[in-house]
């Protein structure tokens, strides 16, 4: 894959209009104030996957309509008073597979806990976690235009509130330090976590501290649909080529999720990457996210690199940025 997309000069000043409903802030608290009726109700089960270092725990709560989501929580085994804690959200049709597969935070001395993603977690790490609203089991993408036809029903509206409430968990344990936490992803676990970090400072009593979107995913969708042709951006199009006459209507539901209009909202410090050679998360859409973010901010860009992006060297540099 060579360069597709805008010049790298022209990436860094790109900010595209938002296309912003006037009722984002008033859906999304009272999405989160739904959500809050069902008590959330952590459990922290002590697992034993033979790791001398980590304590490792299972862990469920209470999500989107009082829905039980599974995670893990790692600790490292030798600490001294409260930790600060990494919460992380997974990529695309990925699960919470293992405590085994999530060494990293752990092992620098961070609580992190993992969320599973509701109804996925069956195309690569396999998932735990039904979506009562769309089946009863983890299933194979896609999942990107289920319920599109309305914010109310959407995916990922039951995903981000989620993942809002696996931060509650996290504070809820009491080895973690409620004023140094921090949230990041891949892909679509970044952009979950922006949508995390968007709606901290009003719904989540300003509590993120710093946000690691890691070539995030969800963002400025009517321009990713219309440069890529590839997954999982490709089902929104197969859905509006058959559904003709419902487009304007898809990417209304859409800009209730667009992490241009999270990141516009977001204040905790952040550590973004780009990919210059990404055609899954064209590099124009996630610089539009970094562009409108709100409060102070790097990126880390990664010239000859598609979707994978810096992997190893990207987790260098979040480890020595949130050092």
């Amino acid at each position: 894959m060579a360069f597709f997309d805008k010049p790298l000069a022209e990436l860094k000043t790109y900010l595209p209009e938002r296309d912003e409903p006037r009722d984002f802030d008033a859906f999304w608290e009272r999405t989160l104030a739904e959500a809050r009726r069902h008590p959330l109700e952590p459990v922290f089960t002590p697992v034993d996957y033979g790791l001398r270092t980590v304590e490792t725990f299972d862990v469920t709560f209470s999500g989107y309509g009082g829905h039980r989501i599974k995670g893990w929580l790692l600790l490292p085994r030798h600490r001294e008073g409260k930790l600060p804690t990494v919460v992380e959200y997974i990529g695309y049709g990925g699960g919470r597979g293992f405590p085994i597969d999530w060494l990293t935070w752990s092992s620098a001395g961070y609580a992190h806990l993992v969320m599973d993603t509701r109804g996925q977690g069956s195309a690569w790490l396999r998932g735990d976690t039904p979506d009562p609203e769309d089946g009863a089991n983890p299933q194979f993408p896609g999942f990107m235009t289920r319920g599109i036809l309305s914010p109310e029903t959407y995916y990922y509206r039951r995903v981000f509130t989620d993942a809002v409430r696996a931060v509650e968990t996290a504070l809820a344990h009491p080895e973690v330090d409620p004023a140094r936490l921090a949230v990041t992803g891949g892909s679509q676990g970044g952009g979950i976590a922006l949508a995390v970090a968007g709606l901290a400072p009003r719904l989540l009593d300003n509590v993120i501290n710093a946000v690691m979107p890691d070539v995030p995913f969800l963002c400025h969708f009517r321009r990713a649909t219309e440069l890529v042709d590839t997954h999982p951006y490709q089902e929104i199009v197969r859905f509006c080529k058959v559904h003709r006459d419902q487009v304007e209507t898809v990417f209304r539901t859409l800009s209730y999720f667009d992490g241009m209009n999270f990141a516009a909202r977001a204040t905790a410090r952040a550590l973004f990457s780009v990919a210059l050679m990404d055609d899954i998360c064209p590099p124009s859409t996630v610089f539009a996210a970094y562009n409108h973010y709100h409060g102070p901010k790097d990126i880390r860009i990664y010239p000859f690199n598609q979707h994978e992006g810096g992997q190893s060297f990207q987790r260098l540099e979040q480890l020595q940025f949130l050092a």
